[in-house]
């Protein structure tokens, strides 16, 4: 074989080695080209945490380096409408969010629920209460979660579905907040770190059962932040920030880049 063809041969053979590594190609490409991507939720899907607010966004703070910016970096969709919102509730998705979902709608990601279940206002009496008034409130939410938040979800799902009948719906959860036994000398006590877990995980297991029955896929961020909690070596997520209050409990730069990103880049 001569030298010339000897490298052309070479050069395919490791085009395709990578590409088969990789799971890129020209199929994958085209499809992540002609997506019509819609990103919808709260606070965790804006990218609150993550800094690189684009001011356009006012209040809704949606970040540059949220996942769904990120994603739309990666794969260059044929259209993508960033319309996650800080503090929003199952009412403001329904209300200011679906705007541009529609039939040619082919992939939604979606974070919603915890600020219907009170997640404010349960991190707050948490660090400023006592450790049975957190646990209460920990336990109010709960069966907020369980009573009237299905219901809620529900409306929400079954509004995407109704506007976007074709788009492939990706529902994301919530991380779990602290890692137990870790390194934290201060703050709030075990069993409040405990009781705030429990609750992330009821609330996680509510909305995934929700998702689920609508026909959505769910996709758990808690495995990706495992070591990551706070209190572990490698936090991905603030814990209380005193000079920024509004950006404690969320993930950060790197909780987006590498919990909530990869989770959704699997599925999606």
């Amino acid at each position: 074989m001569r030298p010339a063809r000897i490298t052309a041969y070479v050069t395919s053979l490791l085009l395709a080695l990578g590409l088969a590594l990789t799971g890129a190609g020209p199929a994958a490409g085209a499809q992540a080209a002609a997506e019509h991507y819609v990103a919808l939720g709260d606070s965790y899907s804006s990218g609150v945490g993550a800094g690189s607010y684009d001011s356009a966004s006012g209040n809704c703070k949606r970040s540059t380096r949220a996942y769904p910016q990120l994603w739309a970096n990666e794969n260059a969709p044929a259209s993508f409408h960033f319309d996650a919102c800080s503090g929003a509730t199952t009412d403001n998705v329904l209300n200011s969010q679906l705007g541009h979902l529609s039939s040619t709608t082919s992939l939604v990601s979606i974070s919603i629920g915890g600020n219907d279940a009170g997640f404010a206002d349960v991190m707050t009496t948490c660090v400023l209460q006592s450790e049975s008034s957190c646990i209460n409130r920990v336990n109010q939410a709960k069966t907020y979660v369980d009573t009237t938040l299905p219901g809620r979800l529900d409306n929400t799902y079954s509004a995407i579905r109704s506007r976007a009948p074709g788009a492939h719906v990706v529902v994301l959860g919530y991380p779990r907040f602290y890692k137990l036994g870790g390194s934290c000398l201060a703050g709030l006590t075990e069993n409040e770190r405990a009781a705030i877990n429990s609750g992330a995980d009821h609330l996680n297991a509510a909305i995934e059962k929700r998702a689920l029955n609508s026909g959505f896929t769910w996709a758990s961020v808690v495995p990706a932040f495992t070591g990551h909690e706070i209190c572990s070596g490698s936090p991905w997520l603030h814990s209380v920030k005193w000079t920024n209050i509004g950006e404690s409990y969320h993930p950060t730069a790197s909780g987006q880049s590498g919990g909530y990103l990869p989770t959704f880049r699997a599925v999606a």
